[in-house]
């Protein structure tokens, strides 16, 4: 008889071998969505710093997803956050942001922000059925036509 598989989310050091094609697979997929732009990847120091929490998702002990909680002071932002493609239309994204939300929770946080991409169309509705809603450009985020930004209040 075949297991379940056993999904987990922990808080890791983004730096993990086996975590680090994660992020790298992030790098390759924006770039290939915005091929024009200017996308200066989260260095991984950046990622180690006191004010991130980094979240990984586990399946049987294999990370297939990620992402980052970012105290900036008055708001949480996340960030990096990936599923891998072979992992997509499971519910995971779902998953994997409300684990993040629970971190921004348990550290204080009230108001989490974002920044995705207009070609994201599916992080865009998910970011929008998770209750976010359209918000100017903020933090180190320019006015750009492919770019929206987005905020929610946690109860």
């Amino acid at each position: 008889m075949k297991t379940r598989p056993q999904l987990s989310f922990a808080i890791e050091d983004p730096g993990t071998p086996d975590i680090l094609p994660l992020t790298q697979q992030l790098d390759g997929y924006l770039a290939g969505l915005y091929p024009t732009a200017n996308i200066q990847p989260v260095a991984l120091d950046e990622l180690r710093r006191a004010n991130v929490a980094f979240v990984t998702a586990r399946v049987d002990g294999t990370p297939v997803a990620c992402g980052a909680c970012v105290d900036e002071g008055d708001y949480v932002e996340v960030k990096r956050m990936y599923v891998l493609p072979a992992c997509r239309g499971l519910g995971l994204g779902k998953q994997l942001l409300e684990a993040l939300e629970q971190q921004v929770h348990a550290r204080g946080g009230r108001v989490v922000r974002l920044e995705t991409g207009t070609a994201q169309a599916e992080a865009l509705e998910l970011y929008e059925r998770a209750g976010y809603r359209r918000y100017p450009p903020f933090g180190s985020h320019r006015s750009n036509p492919q770019s929206v930004c987005m905020e929610k209040v946690l109860a």
